[in-house]
């Protein structure tokens, strides 16, 4: 059908776009505004990484650590206690975006092959799929945190390491409190810690 009389032809420059004309990436443009490429991090994709640069900003200097991050979007236990009571232990109900996108992003772990995705399996079957997804969130949010704060990218090694490094403190402290109470821990080969009186052999 031939244009209207007096309607300019298009041309060919806008009928077809050029092959060498720069289009926008969003991806580096993200990298360059928080200095590290958190899409590296199982999990988080270009859409999460914006959502968290839109509601928290590229500068975390604000927050003392990745706790007190994790601990402002909601994830983390909002231990309620009245004297020597302890009220409740459930997460603060917060509405953001940034919250939102970190639970997705932990959700999406549940077949992941990373450490991550390890995590997210062994919390939840240790304590449930909402809990687990709190969980792995708020790792992720203490992740994003040091990536962003030393700028330093991703390393699935350091995050093993620290991950055992976490589990041999929480071993020590058992054993600490055991003592305290007499007691000794009793591990096994392949079963899982038991805690019975000293000098018992069998753990019973």
């Amino acid at each position: 059908m031939d244009p209207p009389s007096g309607s300019p032809l298009p041309s060919k420059d806008q009928s077809q776009p050029k092959t060498s004309e720069a289009r926008f990436d969003l991806q580096t443009h993200l990298h360059r505004i928080l200095g590290v490429d958190l899409t590296q991090v199982p999990g988080i994709n270009v859409l999460t990484t914006q959502t968290l640069l839109a509601d928290i900003g590229p500068d975390l200097s604000s927050f003392d650590d990745g706790s007190a991050l994790a601990s402002w979007l909601g994830l983390c236990s909002d231990n309620r206690v009245s004297g020597d009571k302890r009220l409740s232990v459930k997460t603060r109900k917060v509405k953001n975006r940034a919250a939102t996108a970190l639970r997705m992003a932990a959700q999406s772990l549940y077949r992941s092959q990373s450490h991550l995705g390890h995590f997210y399996r062994r919390m939840r079957a240790k304590l449930g799929a909402p809990k687990a997804i709190t969980a792995t969130a708020h790792k992720l949010a203490r992740i994003i945190y040091h990536m962003v704060t030393t700028g330093q990218a991703y390393d699935e090694g350091i995050c093993a390491q620290n991950e055992a490094q976490n589990c041999q403190r929480m071993e020590a402290r058992l054993r600490r409190q055991a003592r305290e109470l007499g007691l000794q821990v009793v591990i096994g080969l392949g079963a899982p810690s038991r805690i019975g009186k000293a000098g018992n052999k069998s753990g019973g």
